[in-house]
Parts: C-alpha cells; sequence; structure tokens
C-alpha cells in the first residue's frame, strides 16, 4: 500500500523543486528512459547534500510525491532543525551508517520503504565523493535491493555541477546550470555475482557523465 504523504511533505517538495529550478536551471534529460509510474530506485553520484533535491525536482509531480530519498542518519538527525526537516518535511529514508550505532539493518529500512510504495533515491557510494575520481567505489546496498526487489526499476543518474552549486559547508547556494542525466534501467541478471553487478551498475552510470560519454557541451 503506498504511503501517503502530509500535506506539508507536498507543499515542501513543490516549493524546493520551483528553488532548484530557479537556482540551478535544471534539466533533465530523459537518455535512457521516460519519467514513468513504474516503482523504482534512482541510483546517483553523490557530491552534495543537495543531490535528492535536484533528482525529485526533475521527477514529474505525482512521482515526485511517492520518491523519497535514503540519507545519512547521522547528518540529517544531528540537531532538531535536521530532524524536522528530514522526518517531517522531507519523509527521508534515514539510513544508520555506522555499524556500531545500528539498530536495524539499513537495508531493511530501505525495502520496509519501498513496501509503502514508494520509489526511492538512492546514492550507492554511501557517502559524499570527495575525492578527484568521478566515483567511488560502490557498497553492497544496491545489490541486496536488486535481488530483494527484481520487479523494481533501477535507473542511473547522473547529477552534473552540483557540487559547484552546493560545495561541502556552504550554507548558501551558487546559481550554476546543472543538469540531471537518467539513464537504462538496469536490473540482476540471474545467477549475476555482487561484484559484477555493482562493477555494470557503476559503469552504466559513470557512462551517463559528459566528461565520459563525449557528449559535453
Amino acid at each position: 500500500m503506498e504511503h501517503p504523504r502530509s500535506f506539508l511533505q507536498l507543499t515542501t517538495g513543490v516549493l524546493l523543486a520551483g528553488l532548484a529550478h530557479a537556482i540551478t536551471g535544471v534539466q533533465p534529460i530523459w537518455q535512457g528512459c521516460p519519467p514513468g509510474q513504474r516503482q523504482r530506485i534512482y541510483f546517483s553520484n553523490h557530491t552534495s547534500h543537495g543531490d535528492f533535491i535536484l533528482i525529485s525536482s526533475c521527477l514529474p509531480p505525482d512521482e515526485r510525491a511517492r520518491t523519497s530519498a535514503a540519507v545519512g542518519a547521522d547528518y540529517w538527525l544531528a540537531g532538531p532543525l535536521r530532524r524536522f526537516i528530514s522526518q517531517r518535511m522531507l519523509q527521508t529514508v534515514l539510513v544508520e551508517r555506522n555499524w556500531m550505532a545500528r539498530k536495524s539493518s539499513p537495508i531493511a529500512e530501505i525495502l520496509a520503504a519501498l513496501e509503502q510504495g514508494r520509489s526511492l533515491i538512492f546514492f550507492p557510494e554511501g557517502t559524499r565523493n570527495m575525492t578527484a575520481e568521478p566515483l567511488q567505489r560502490f557498497r553492497a546496498g544496491l545489490f541486496w535491493l536488486a535481488a530483494a526487489r527484481p520487479d523494481i526499476e533501477l535507473v542511473p543518474c547522473w547529477i552534473e555541477n552540483m557540487s559547484r552549486v552546493l560545495p561541502k559547508g556552504a550554507l548558501l547556494p551558487v546559481p550554476l546550470l546543472c543538469r540531471v542525466i537518467f539513464g537504462f534501467p538496469l536490473v540482476l541478471a540471474p545467477g549475476e555475482e555482487r561484484q559484477a553487478f555493482l562493477q555494470r551498475a557503476s559503469d552504466a552510470l559513470l557512462a551517463l557523465a559528459p566528461l565520459h560519454s563525449g557528449t559535453r557541451k
């Protein structure tokens, strides 16, 4: 059963989408699939705390209203304001990244959200990429989600320029043009091993990056 969003969450989604478009002029490029009504996991590169807002702003209103982001509990529960934003305004799925502090499985939390009918924005690197490499090594979570829910489309989406709009430590965004490029959906092949799948998913995401795909303009 689909989990309904509150009026506050729906209003926040509309306002943030408008703000993201105003600041970044974000251009969604549906290169490998159209926006659709199927339940999906959008997996993306991760360089900013604003990444999931940018992806969400690219979705049609109905799809945006049923899509949540899996975010780090250590960041979004640090203080009453962040806690209110993440739990009441955004309806995020809070994932505990510190294994010593975990009280439940992060994958179980995400699967529970999927069981409610939500689509998901997911960052398989596990944390923001602050290195010079375009992508960090994917953690195992995307594989376990693909294995547990083969009925859900896995859509790679590459975010361009967001690290410059909201760099680490910045309080206010810098107006710069951004794009989000959506690729072809992936599925876990029968018998495909974890590392092979994660490498294939990483390659599919990296292929959308302008510097790597040869489509930089």
